[in-house]
Order: C-alpha cells, then sequence, then structure tokens
C-alpha cells in the first residue's frame, strides 16, 4: 500500500487550494468541474484510477408548500398576496464506496461516503451521487471548504437585520410672511401684466393661498387686468 498512498500524498500536496468558482443561494462554492479539472490530471499522471459504487439507496418523498409573494395592480395600486404552491421532490440517502485503485500495482484504498440529494423525481439520486463526488475529494484531500460546509451556520450568507420602518415625515410648519415680505409681494401683484403672470405668482408660494389680505389684492387686480 506504500506505493498508493505515497501517490495520493502527492496529489495532496500538489492542491494547494481551490478558488470558488460558483455562487448559490447567498454562498459561494467549489463546482465539480472545476474540482475534477485540478484532480483529473494529477490521477492520469500517478495513473490512479477512482472507482465509484453505489452500496445502497433510499428514497423517501418530500412533500411541503411554497409560499410565494405575488404582486398585482388593483385600482392604480401594488397590492401583494401570497400565492401557495405545494411541490413534492424526492430525498435520496446514496451509501457510496470509493475506491482507489493505483493501476502499476494493483493496490487499493477502499472508503465508505454518504450523500443526501433532494431534487425532482427523477434527480434525486443523480444529485446525492454530484455531490457525494464533489464532498468525498474535498474532504479526502483536506480542500479547505469552510465556507462550503454544510456545517458552517455562515454559509447563507450574514442574515440582514430587518430595517426599521421609516417614520413618517412630520409636516413642516409654515412660517407666515413678515410685514416686509407681505410689501414685497404686493407689489409683485401690482406688477402682474396679465392673469398668467398672476397665476404664476398665487402658486410660486403657498403661503399666498393662506394670507387673506394677499388673496383679496390678487382677485382685485385680476379685476382690473
Amino acid at each position: 500500500m506504500k506505493e498508493l498512498y505515497l501517490k495520493l500524498h502527492q496529489i495532496q500536496s500538489e492542491i494547494r487550494g481551490l478558488a470558488k468558482d460558483k455562487k448559490a443561494h447567498n454562498y459561494d462554492y467549489v463546482t465539480g468541474n472545476k474540482l475534477l479539472s485540478v484532480l483529473k490530471p494529477l490521477m492520469e499522471e500517478h495513473k490512479l484510477i477512482l472507482k465509484q459504487e453505489i452500496v445502497s439507496i433510499e428514497n423517501t418523498r418530500m412533500d411541503y408548500t411554497l409560499v410565494q409573494q405575488k404582486w398585482s395592480k388593483v385600482d392604480g395600486k401594488n397590492v401583494s398576496e401570497d400565492a401557495i404552491k405545494n411541490k413534492s421532490e424526492i430525498l435520496s440517502k446514496v451509501m457510496m464506496r470509493f475506491t482507489w485503485i493505483d493501476c502499476e500495482t494493483g493496490q487499493e484504498d477502499v472508503n465508505l461516503f454518504g450523500s443526501n440529494g433532494m431534487n425532482d423525481w427523477d434527480k434525486g439520486v443523480g444529485s446525492a451521487l454530484t455531490y457525494g463526488e464533489r464532498y468525498f475529494l474535498l474532504k479526502y484531500f483536506h480542500i479547505p471548504t469552510d465556507q462550503d460546509d454544510i456545517d458552517n451556520p455562515d454559509r447563507k450568507g450574514k442574515e440582514k437585520t430587518p430595517a426599521e420602518p421609516k417614520k413618517p415625515a412630520e409636516p413642516k410648519k409654515m412660517v407666515a410672511f413678515t410685514e416686509k415680505e407681505i410689501k414685497i409681494v404686493k407689489g409683485k401683484i401690482i406688477a402682474c401684466k396679465n392673469v398668467s403672470e398672476l397665476t404664476n405668482l398665487y402658486n410660486s408660494d403657498v403661503r399666498i393661498k393662506t394670507d387673506k389680505d394677499l388673496l383679496q389684492d390678487i382677485k382685485n387686480r385680476k379685476e382690473d387686468l
């Protein structure tokens, strides 16, 4: 077995680390394609093959309900409602046997490994096999996968703290015209040459609309025009 273990150790020493190349469900992970693209040339170089066998399969039907928020427009307003969808998938628990074989010496190293996969009816076993192969290789060669580990509570990213509801803005208090400002507005009213200018002045400051004297002046000026 010495020759086989020396070759496996050589492969382990040549893998310095793998950058995560895919993101899903808010966490990064190393894909099986990237892992095999690094390992396979090393296995061929050292004349090693990895035989994968299924020891047992246990399938369990999983029924659950999805609640999704659906938005629609009612009377010009966005209204949300919960859309409920019933879904069924297959949880496949697969026990596998991975055997390293040295093609030069015939030496073998046998390892049992379990994996779960849940997917649509025809994909549960495939998901478990793909997941099992990837994690067996990652763990066998001690490739760091802290953020990728299923047991890492931070793998889905930091939970976002719910934002505090915004308090409605307090209405701004209206500051009354000063005597000087009233004189200026009155002068502008007199200076208006047509109704259009008078209307623009009326809409230029909300305080004009609440001042009875100025409103009367505008009315009088309008009659003059």
